[in-house]
């Protein structure tokens, strides 16, 4: 493990430090990008790996200036088999190219040597699906990222763990413990983990949803003392406005990276609608 307060290998700038740069510069904003089979037949194409690479090319081509990351949706590549990871590996590649920040959005959560592999896979240097960073799932424990945790910080990459979810579901492991609840751990952790970083923005993010609403107050949750990024998927599309946003993190709010899919995706396949669709959201963020 790195030495608290030191950069990663060779001196690399951190995530956090990278993603606070894009945040400043861009805006908080996060764009998914998600080809559901219902997207895909909106904006005309067959729900096959060409259509899948039109749509991932063309969404990064229009949002890749504006936003301060994209969001793959690994699932939405996988069911095209090797075909669509080919896709996902070839968008990922493009984006490192156009120095546009990504979250694989994988989820990825398992012990020991599988563990390991999972990190070699999204966070290894030479690995074809390297980002600069992935979700994973904490639910064998935090401690088991381990692999991912030290790996990112090595290489100069992050993660994003899920904590507190706004599927209905969620709640009944998440929330379990009342004051000293699942969420309030893994919340703990990531801040302890986050003192390896230098700076105001840690490389461990959390991923919480927008939609949460009063949960965050409910379970005593201290997200501004995480010192790392709030992913908060849900914003447009599922409901949640930056208004909703603002008053669920309260003082964590610049930490928070709104993130947005099918309320900018619907938008296309026009560049020029998605780049609208995605800087309407951005005046939102800013509050404009």
């Amino acid at each position: 493990m790195p030495e608290s307060g030191t950069p990663g290998a060779a001196g690399r700038e951190s995530f956090g430090s990278r993603l606070g740069a894009a945040m400043a510069a861009r805006g908080p904003l996060c764009v998914g990008i998600d080809p559901h089979p219902a997207l895909l037949k909106a904006w005309g194409l067959d729900d096959d790996a060409a259509g899948l690479r039109r749509f991932s090319l063309t969404v990064l081509e229009a949002v890749g200036s504006l936003a301060a990351a994209v969001k793959p949706q690994v699932a939405l590549y996988e069911r095209h088999g090797s075909a669509g990871m080919a896709v996902l590996e070839e968008l990922l590649a493009e984006a490192r190219d156009e120095s546009v920040l990504t979250i694989a959005d994988a989820k990825r959560g398992d012990i020991g040597s599988t563990m390991a592999a999972y990190a070699d896979a999204w966070l290894r240097d030479s690995s074809p699906l390297a980002a600069d960073s992935v979700t994973l799932s904490p639910y064998l424990g935090f401690e088991s990222l381990r692999p991912a945790l030290d790996l990112a910080a090595e290489t100069g990459r992050g993660v994003f763990v899920l904590a507190l979810t706004s599927n209905p579901e969620g709640a009944s492991v998440q929330h379990v413990g009342g004051a000293d609840s699942v969420a309030r751990r893994i919340v703990g952790a990531a801040a302890a983990e986050n003192r390896r970083y230098p700076g105001p923005l840690g490389s461990v993010g959390l991923v919480v949803g927008a939609t949460v609403g009063s949960a965050l107050s409910d379970l005593q949750l201290d997200l501004g003392a995480v010192s790392g990024p709030i992913l908060a998927p849900g914003l447009g599309a599922q409901g949640a406005t930056a208004a909703d946003l603002r008053r669920t993190f309260g003082a964590a709010y610049p930490q928070v990276l709104g993130t947005s899919s099918r309320d900018i995706l619907s938008a296309g396949p026009a560049v020029q609608g998605l780049k609208d669709a995605a800087l309407r959201t951005l005046d939102g963020l800013r509050g404009e």
